[in-house]
């Protein structure tokens, strides 16, 4: 399919493309494929549709944070023309095209999934008024009745209760073209469904994720946004019971509901996915006199603590392999060949871990200097998706915080997560029965027990209290 947008990560956006005189009557007239041009010349790229982009693998919808550009105003390529939040940062899309912006499909602060058009595209002045004519018969199209959309993609309702409009059939599109969104293709990959023998029910007759969820039998994701205001329920959807999560919460006076952004539905789902990982947890004191003494003299350079731990963690994990590795199909071992080490940063809004690539092979102050660039784009929301989702091995540090110990939540797609709390002076003794006053932190290593054993994780953290409490090597 032919790109129309572009963003500067490796996911990109797709288009089609619309011709001004031919009948806007099914899906194959929506899609140019770029090796198919020339085979269907009937079809010419007049008014385009603007796809939302997929800005990471994870990515199933986005959010239009703002429009760069008002209906009507004319781009050129390479120009930025939306600012979409997807699970993980706010991105510039710029488009690939110059034309005009004919019609905003979805406005700022509302959400669409990842393929479903935003916007249109003419090429000419007198195309803009054929544009607005198909965006506004794509909504007429649309369900009028959200609360019943809502409704009955609400858990714990049965689906014999909510009366669901009869889709209309569009016309059957050309022999050999299949319209499907990118997230309903891979859907169906994985479930091993023939897209071209579903119907689509999306904007004309496209095949979305919850088509191939219904063919394959299972229930559809519910969509993150969530109904902001309650409209008054119909005759017909009054007989709708209440879903039984709800009843099972009571309604405190005066409390009030906040919706999940975009980066906290991320966090919640990848919570949720690592309960299915058999995790073990394994304690360790470490004295950090000398690390101490090794930070006070670095720290007019720029060092920060959580520097000098990422790369203890990269050091140690130099040695032992297997804690940088991961477990993707609960057969095998996948043993990573760089120890990129993710660190969690709280944001406003929300969590990240932005990500020290290579860190075993960079020296603390190139590392520190990394690190602030990286902290920097999280809070403005601007990193790029390897700069967040290409850790090996994850440090949490609430040490700063005053906090003594905590277990920290395995992240999908990696094998051991590292927290760290803070260095207190405590009481020691020592093989000899004498006492002493150090100062000692507590780090709890949460670990995948399918490929991280207790040996591996003791032997791993030996080494890493050896690291830090004899810094030398560090500075190397």
């Amino acid at each position: 399919m032919a790109s129309h947008f572009h963003v500067k990560t490796p996911f990109i956006s797709f288009s089609s493309s619309i011709s001004s005189t031919t009948q806007l009557i099914g899906p194959s007239a929506l899609f140019l494929r770029r090796r198919s041009v020339s085979r269907v010349p009937s079809v010419q790229a007049k008014i385009r549709e603007i796809f939302m982009p997929a800005l990471s693998s994870t990515m199933t919808e986005g959010k239009i944070v703002s429009w760069v550009k008002s209906e009507g105003d004319v781009l050129s390529k390479g120009e930025s023309v939306v600012v979409v939040e997807s699970d993980k940062a706010d991105m510039d899309v710029e488009t690939f095209y110059d034309g005009i912006l004919a019609v905003i499909v979805v406005n700022e602060g509302e959400t669409a999934q990842v393929g479903a058009p935003i916007g249109l595209l003419a090429e000419t002045e007198e195309e803009i008024a054929e544009a607005k004519a198909k965006a506004g018969g794509k909504s007429a199209s649309a369900p009028s009745n959200p609360a019943l959309k809502a409704a009955s993609a609400a858990p714990g309702i049965p689906e014999s209760v909510v009366s669901h409009p009869t889709p209309v059939a569009s016309a059957p599109s050309s022999p050999g073209r299949i319209v499907a969104t990118p997230y309903a293709k891979k859907l169906a990959k994985q479930h091993k469904l023939d897209v071209s023998k579903l119907v689509g029910t999306g904007p004309f007759g496209r095949i979305t994720p919850e088509d191939v969820e219904k063919a394959a039998g299972i229930a559809p994701t519910p969509k993150a946004n969530p109904v902001s205001s309650v409209t008054a329920p119909s005759a017909s959807t009054a007989a709708v019971p209440p879903a039984k999560a709800s009843s099972n919460f009571p309604v405190i006076p005066g409390s009030s509901v906040v919706p999940f952004t975009t980066m906290q539905v991320a966090v919640a789902k990848n919570m949720v996915e690592s309960l299915s990982v058999p995790t073990f947890r394994v304690g360790y004191p470490i004295n950090t006199g000398a690390l101490d003494t090794l930070y006070e003299k670095v720290k007019p350079k720029g060092v920060t603590m959580t520097t000098l731990l990422a790369k203890a963690a990269a050091m140690a994990l130099v040695e032992h392999p297997v804690v940088n590795a991961t477990c993707k199909d609960g057969k095998s071992f996948t043993y990573n060949s760089s120890i990129n080490i993710a660190v969690a940063v709280a944001i406003n809004g929300g969590l990240i871990t932005p990500v020290l690539q290579d860190a075993d092979k960079l020296d603390i102050y190139l590392l520190s200097k990394k690190w602030k660039e990286l902290v920097e784009k999280a809070r403005n929301k601007q990193l790029q998706p390897q700069e967040y989702n290409s850790g090996t091995f994850t440090l949490s540090n609430l040490g700063m915080f005053g906090v003594d110990k905590f277990d920290a939540i395995l992240p999908p797609g990696q094998g051991a997560i590292m927290a760290v709390g803070a260095s207190k002076p405590t009481v020691i003794a020592d093989k000899d029965g004498f006492f002493s006053v150090k100062n000692q932190m507590l780090v709890n290593v949460t670990a995948d027990h399918r490929i991280i054993y207790g040996a591996d994780l003791a032997d791993f953290l030996k080494t890493f209290a050896k690291i830090v409490e004899n810094p030398e090597s560090l500075t190397l």
